[in-house]
C-alpha cells in the first residue's frame, strides 16, 4: 500500500503532526526508529511550555512557540493531558543581569507575548516563596505552563491511531528515495511507500535529509546532552512556578520546576556530544545541575532526588527551526531542528506542517468521522472516595494496588495495555501511567507488572522486558506457569 503521508520519527512533532493529518480523509503512517512513540528528545526535557519571550523575533522559534503555548491549554483538554499553567520567572541576581532582563522583554513584547513584567525581588518571592533571598529581579511571564511532554505524545499518537493512522516502530529510515511517483522509505530491506514524507526525525534529522538526496542541506545538527534530577514528591522546597536563571549562548539555562504530576524537576545543564543517542548521566553533570539549580532554590538537594536522566537536543547550527520542503526531493517536508522551544511549539508546528503540505499538493479534506478528542484515562489517584468506590464496583480490577508509590491500580495498567499503541514493556506501563515513576522506582512493583503484561500478551515471563529486546525481565528459569520463583 502506498500510504498519502508517512511521517519519519514518533517524538512530539512527529506524533502531532499525525494527530492533525489524522483529521482529513488520508492515509497516514508513522514509522518511528525505536519500540514506542516520545523516546528520543520528547521523554527526556524540562517539560515546560515556554511563553515565548526568549526566541528572536521573525524566527520560526518566536512564531510557533507563542501560538503554540496559546494553544496548548485547550490541546491539552482535548487529549485528557494534565496541564498547569504556572507561570515562570527568569531570575537576576544582580544589577549586572539586569541588561539580560530587559532584552527577553523586548524580544517578548516583540513576539507578542501577554502579560510579561519585570518585577522585583520581593515581588518574585510573593510568585515563589521558595526562591532565593539573593534574587534581585525576575521577569515574570504568566503565561508559560508545564506538561508532561511522552504523555502528550502518547495521547496524540493514540488519537492518531484510533482515527486510522498506522505505526511502524523498530523501524529506522535510512534513506528516502523517488521511485514511480511516490517516496520510498528504506529500512534494513524493509520500505514503506508514500505520496509525501515528512521529515521529524528529530536529532537525525539533517543526516536524513542528506541521505535522501539534500547534498547540500543548510542545517546541521549539533548534539547538546542536558542532564536533570527528579526529586521525590513531598522532599525539599515546594516550587510552583518555573524557575530560571538567566539564559547563556548555550540555551535557557539550569532550571527548578513543578511537574504535572508533583515531583520538582532540576536542571538541565548543556553539553556538546559526538552520539545523538548519547543519554548518559555522569555524577559530575548532576552536582553541576544542583549547584545551579541550589542558586535560584536553596533548599533544592540531590538527597531528595529519586533519578537522574538526561536527554540530547537536536541544536541546529542555524539557531532556528527549519520547516519547509525540500529543495532536491520533490514531497519530501523536513522539520529539522526542533530543539526547545519544540515542545511549546509543537501545536502550532504541526499546523504549519499540513498547511505546507497542502501547498506541496496534497488534497486536504476533512473527515467528519475523525475523533479528535481522546477518550478520558482513569487516574484512580486523582479521584474522590466516592468515584473511586463506584469504580471498583463496576470493574474490580481497579481496587487492586500496584505500584504503592504512585497509587496505580490494575485497572489502569490493564488500559495501558490494551488502548491504540498499547504497551508492551515495563516502561511503556510507566509512561503511560506511573507505575514505577515514585519513590521505588519499580523495585516494588515491576515483578506484578510483568506479570500482567505476559498475561495480557500471551508471553511467558521471559519474555517480558523492561525496554524492548534485549532487556529480558527474568531468566526462563526463574518462573513457574507463569508466575515468579522467588
Amino acid at each position: 500500500m502506498t500510504y498519502d503521508v508517512l511521517i519519519v520519527g514518533g517524538g512530539i512533532t512527529g506524533c502531532m503532526t499525525a494527530y492533525r493529518l489524522s483529521g482529513y480523509r488520508l492515509r497516514v503512517a508513522v514509522a518511528e526508529a525505536t519500540g514506542d512513540v516520545a523516546m528520543g528528545a520528547t521523554k527526556a526535557n524540562s517539560a515546560i511550555v515556554h511563553a515565548g519571550y526568549d526566541a528572536v523575533p521573525g524566527t520560526l522559534k518566536a512564531k510557533y512557540n507563542v501560538a503554540g503555548c496559546a494553544e496548548m491549554p485547550e490541546l491539552a483538554r482535548l487529549l485528557d493531558v494534565p496541564y498547569n499553567n504556572c507561570g515562570s520567572l527568569v531570575c537576576a541576581f544582580s544589577e549586572d543581569d539586569m541588561p539580560a532582563l530587559r532584552e527577553l522583554l523586548e524580544r517578548g513584547e516583540k513576539n507578542g507575548v501577554p502579560g510579561l513584567e519585570i518585577v522585583s525581588g520581593e515581588r518574585a518571592r510573593e510568585l515563589e516563596p521558595a526562591l532565593s533571598e539573593e534574587i534581585y529581579a525576575a521577569l515574570w511571564a504568566p503565561t508559560a505552563g508545564i506538561v508532561c511532554p511522552y504523555e502528550l505524545c502518547i495521547a496524540a499518537g493514540e488519537t492518531a491511531a484510533r482515527n486510522g493512522c498506522d505505526f511502524y516502530f523498530n523501524f529506522p529510515v535510512e534513506r528516502i528515495r523517488a521511485a514511480d511517483g511516490h517516496l520510498v522509505a528504506e529500512s534494513r530491506g524493509r520500505e514503506i511507500s508514500a505520496r509525501f514524507v515528512v521529515n521529524a526525525a528529530g536529532a537525525h534529522s539533517a543526516e536524513l535529509a542528506v541521505k535522501s538526496g539534500d547534498l547540500d542541506f543548510p542545517v546541521e545538527i549539533i548534539p547538546r546532552r542536558g542532564e536533570y534530577g527528579l526529586l521525590d514528591k513531598g522532599k525539599g522546597p515546594r516550587v510552583r512556578r518555573v524557575v530560571f536563571a538567566c539564559p547563556t549562548e548555550r540555551g535557557k539555562g539550569i532550571l527548578v520546576s513543578p511537574t504535572v504530576d508533583g515531583n520538582v524537576i532540576v536542571g538541565p545543564n548543556a553539553h556538546r556530544v559526538e552520539s545523538a543517542d548519547d543519554t548518559s548521566t555522569t555524577s559530575e553533570g548532576i552536582e553541576e545541575v544542583f549547584e545551579g539549580g541550589r542558586r535560584l532554590v536553596p533548599g533544592v538537594s540531590p538527597r531528595d532526588m529519586i533519578t537522574s536522566f538526561a536527554g540530547v537536543r537536536a541544536t541546529p547550527s542555524t539557531g532556528d527551526f527549519y520547516v519547509r520542503p525540500s529543495e532536491r526531493v520533490s514531497g519530501l517536508l523536513h522539520l529539522v531542528g526542533i530543539e526547545s522551544p519544540g515542545l511549546a511549539a509543537s501545536p502550532a508546528l504541526s499546523r504549519a506542517a499540513v498547511e505546507l503540505l497542502g501547498e506541496m499538493g496534497l488534497h486536504l479534506e476533512e473527515n467528519p468521522d475523525a475523533v479528535m478528542e481522546r477518550p478520558p484515562v482513569v487516574r484512580f489517584r486523582l479521584l474522590r472516595a466516592s468515584e473511586k468506590n463506584e469504580l471498583i464496583k463496576r470493574d474490580p480490577s481497579y481496587g487492586r494496588i500496584v505500584c504503592r508509590c504512585e497509587t496505580i491500580t490494575e485497572g489502569e495498567i490493564l488500559d495501558a495495555i490494551r488502548r491504540p499503541l498499547g504497551a508492551r514493556d515495563i516502561d511503556m506501563v510507566k509512561r503511560r501511567v506511573r507505575a514505577g515513576m515514585g519513590r521505588c522506582q519499580g523495585g516494588f512493583c515491576s515483578p506484578r507488572v510483568a506479570e500482567l503484561l505476559a498475561k495480557e500478551l500471551g508471553i511467558s515471563l521471559g519474555e517480558v522486558t523492561k525496554k524492548g529486546c534485549g532487556s529480558e525481565l527474568v531468566p526462563r528459569d526463574c518462573e513457574r506457569d507463569g508466575e515468579l520463583i522467588v
